[in-house]
């Protein structure tokens, strides 16, 4: 069984070596949005301990609440290997032990995630984990999330037990009922054709002793339409259905109430957290074994389904539900202080289309989720939705929280809902950032960094250190898919959504996104991909999702691009504004026409998964491109490569501010570089150093995305998919030099007929490097170099005359270029 004791807080020092890599000291903090920004389908409030409360999310790990209303990250520690800890399904704090902590973590159930789940195990109230595999996949992004507690697994894995504080696990074999609904048997993809299985776990304290195992259990299971909540009295070792159940719905949350001896259970047709057109609360009265239905409305008025559920331990009868599937004209909590014999909410209809609100509301903390008053306009869903988490502070009566699908919300004057009928709604997600970064950009002048995000579109950041004051709009988008600005006229942008909300998915800007405008030319129901701007901002070329390479010069309509293959990556020359680039496997293209046309030119080794590019911002033709198989630099538009010794692979790239005025750009990449980790460059690749350590892993490599800051040496941010922006800056020294091995450079002439290969060793100054050249000659007599290629800098040994028509011209020290006469 892996075991493997993680400090949260764990750095290394300024230099060193780590998995054999040179590291620098780096200090990472959140860039922040500060709303939270995506599904919070868990919030616990330990019962024992006063102030103690925990946070789970779908893709954004586990939090822990501080006093101040703020929030700390407990799972930053995930890396490549073990990315989907941050999928957490279930969490559980120990009301007997409040400093254990238990985690169920996995993304997914389906082949997305090949990987097993596993339980988290913390003794210093997360502080450290200690992992428990388990024998079958965890999903906490996939459907139901919000409705698997701890611990009943998905899939008809049935219910598990530990003895021996989660360190081992075994099923319980008394209790056989694995769920069985599964919300479309006919998706092939695997996303909604799994089983639900258990949806919820409830201890009945007040049934036993201290010291001893607690012998009442309720297990609500994932059935619709036949017996879904059982009960054990003896600790598990039988079971037996409540007797007079409903079996209309799914039990989505059973919570008791001690003091009154009941069991309060919220229903829903759909598993959630995006379906759900009805449901139903139920009361089960533990001592009379009788059930009450104390759905809070009735008839047209119940459209939705009901997620979370919350009583206050210190108000006899007073319980609280959320709609959770309540998409319009709000959504929807109900509060009752009489046990469910009648109920208040949130709004009411004044006479359609009017509404009447009984709350204040703040955003003081994340502006962009606003507007910063009671919004009465019907559809505006300023309440929230996907509401599967509510909870009551046991030592608070006047502190509540709940979960929505974008934040987390909630006050300290919840007893105001039954005098002055005017509770605080706030924002009150600070520090947890739980969005899926699709694409960061950094220019060279204005603000330091611009995002395209999933689900909330995507942010102009003019600080780094406060949440931005609105998100991209007009076209308004929920997701971003890419971004890029124009390397001669920086302010212009162009963005990509995803398919939402609009038919044209083509977004301009001309003053860094402060503001934007819907591109007229692009074609309707065309989304997603990658999108490169050219140097001047006039011409657009689009990689869409599913209708290949596509081109627009001036706004007009976009045309195909039949040269480029469709899952090539893009991107443009910084400098000269006819030059695109593309690479597709092994092949890396060239257009010196506004992107209308690409040529094969260079090869990418053995590649057959291209996932970036990156380019010089001042030197046409220098780019650098990540591949399955390694990353590859070339000097002359990719004629040539050269193949960066040590990395075996290498996901996103960027290139930042130089060491010194006038140097070669800082490179950043995330690569297998006898292992994986995200590293640094200030010599074009010859020497690395790591600057991620124990306590920043950054999740999936591959997901992620990287840009670094052209005016700050040494930052970089790095866009996760979940736990969204991190920036990080050199803290420490960077560890001297300590490339010893000789480079070897291999060069390749293919004609019709024959091949020739010429190796050269040159002083050990550099690491090794492999240069696959498709045009150079192995005649004494060196051809002239063409257009926009490298004809001179300090080492070079290739040719330093010019093709007619192109002039040699020094760049900088490291850099002569062959630009138009």
């Amino acid at each position: 069984m892996y075991k493997l004791k993680l400090l949260a807080a764990l750095a290394f020092g300024a230099v060193g070596l780590v998995d054999g890599q040179a590291s620098q000291s780096y200090t990472w903090k959140n860039v922040k949005i500060g709303g939270g920004g995506g599904f919070v389908p868990g919030i616990i409030f330990n019962p024992s301990q006063k102030g103690l409360a925990y946070a789970r999310t779908d893709i954004g790990g586990a939090y822990k609440l501080n006093s101040d209303d703020t929030w700390t990250p407990l799972l930053d520690f995930a890396d490549n290997a073990r990315w989907n800890y941050w999928g957490v399904d279930a969490l559980a704090t120990d009301p007997v032990q409040p400093n254990r902590l238990y985690l169920a973590t996995g993304m997914y159930t389906n082949s997305w995630d090949p990987n097993n789940g596993q339980i988290l195990i913390s003794s210093d109230s997360g502080s450290t984990f200690t992992p428990s595999s388990l024998p079958f996949k965890i999903g906490g992004n996939m459907p139901g999330r919000g409705i698997v507690l701890f611990f009943g697994a998905r899939s008809g894995n049935g219910l598990w037990k530990s003895t021996d504080y989660g360190k081992t696990w075994a099923k319980v074999t008394g209790f056989t009922d694995t769920g069985s609904f599964i919300p479309d048997s006919s998706d092939t993809s695997g996303y909604n054709s799994d089983k639900i299985g258990i949806a919820w776990v409830t201890f009945d304290k007040a049934s036993g002793s201290s010291g001893s195992a607690t012998p009442r259990i309720f297990v609500g299971v994932a059935n619709k339409g036949s017996t879904s909540v059982y009960v054990s009295t003896n600790g598990g070792s039988s079971w037996s259905a409540v007797a007079g159940q409903p079996t209309d719905f799914l039990p989505h949350k059973g919570v008791l109430s001690p003091a009154e001896r009941s069991l309060y259970i919220s229903y829903s047709d759909g598993a959630g957290p995006y379906d759900g057109t009805g449901g139903a609360i139920y009361k089960y009265n533990i001592d009379t074994g009788a059930w009450t239905n104390i759905t809070p409305v009735s008839g047209g008025d119940l459209y939705f389904g009901f997620g979370g559920v919350a009583v206050d331990l210190q108000k006899n009868g007073t319980v609280m539900v959320a709609a959770l599937n309540s998409w319009w004209p709000d959504g929807q909590i109900f509060r009752s202080i009489d046990g469910g014999a009648s109920w208040t909410a949130l709004w009411a209809w004044n006479g359609y289309p009017n509404l009447i609100k009984s709350y204040s509301y703040d955003d003081s903390l994340a502006p962009w989720i606003g507007p910063n008053y009671v919004d009465i306009t019907a559809g505006d869903l300023q309440i929230g939705w996907m509401m599967e988490s509510i909870a009551i502070d046991p030592f608070d009566s006047n502190h509540w929280l709940y979960g929505t699908g974008e934040t987390i919300y909630g006050s300290h004057d919840l007893l105001k809902w039954d005098t002055a009928g005017n509770v605080t709604i706030k924002s009150l997600a600070d520090g947890i950032e739980e969005t899926s970064v699709q694409a960061l950009i950094s220019p060279p002048s204005g603000p330091p960094l611009i995002s395209a995000i999933g689900d909330v579109a995507g942010f102009v950041h003019e600080s780094l250190t406060t949440a931005p004051k609105s998100h991209h709009t007009n076209p308004d988008w929920a997701t971003s898919a890419d971004i890029d600005f124009a390397g001669n006229n920086p302010s212009n942008l162009v963005r990509i959504g995803t398919g939402d909300n609009s038919t044209k998915q083509v977004a301009i800007s001309s003053d860094y996104g402060v503001t934007w405008n819907q591109h007229y030319g692009a074609p309707d129901n065309v989304n997603g991909g990658k999108v490169a701007i050219s140097a001047n901002a006039d011409t657009i070329l689009w990689r869409t999702s599913g209708h290949g390479v596509m081109v627009s010069q001036y706004q007009a309509t976009f045309s195909a691009v039949s040269s480029l293959p469709s899952d090539a990556a893009i991107t443009s020359d910084k400098k000269n504004n006819a030059v695109f680039y593309g690479a597709s496997t092994s092949t890396f293209y060239l257009s010196t026409d506004i992107g209308k046309t690409f040529s094969a030119k260079g090869t990418l080794g053995s590649s057959t998964s291209v996932f970036d590019i990156a380019v010089h911002p001042n030197n046409t033709g220098d780019v650098w491109v990540s591949t399955d198989k390694g990353l590859f630099h070339s000097t002359n538009n990719g004629t040539s490569f050269t193949t960066i010794s040590g990395i075996s692979q290498a996901w996103g790239i960027a290139l930042g501010a130089p060491k010194t005025v006038g140097g070669y750009p800082a490179i950043f990449v995330a690569a297998n570089y006898s292992g994986v980790a995200y590293l640094r460059s200030d010599d074009q690749g010859v020497n690395w150093v790591k600057i991620n350590d124990a306590a920043h892993g950054f999740g999936s490599a591959s997901s992620n995305c990287i840009t670094a800051d052209a005016r700050t040496y040494g930052r970089v941010y790095i866009g996760t998919n979940g736990r969204g922006i991190f920036y990080g800056d050199a803290s420490g020294s960077a560890p001297s030099p300590t490339a010893t091995a000789t480079s070897t450079t291999t060069s390749t002439t293919t004609s019709a007929t024959t091949s020739t290969h010429t190796t050269t060793t040159s002083a050990p100054t550099s690491t090794s490097s492999t240069t696959f050249s498709s045009s150079s000659s192995s005649s004494g007599t060196q051809t002239p170099a063409s257009g926009y290629g490298q004809c001179g800098g300090q080492g070079w040994t290739g040719p330093t005359t010019c093709v007619s028509g192109y002039t040699c011209v020094v760049q900088n020290d490291f850099y002569s270029q062959c630009v138009p006469s």
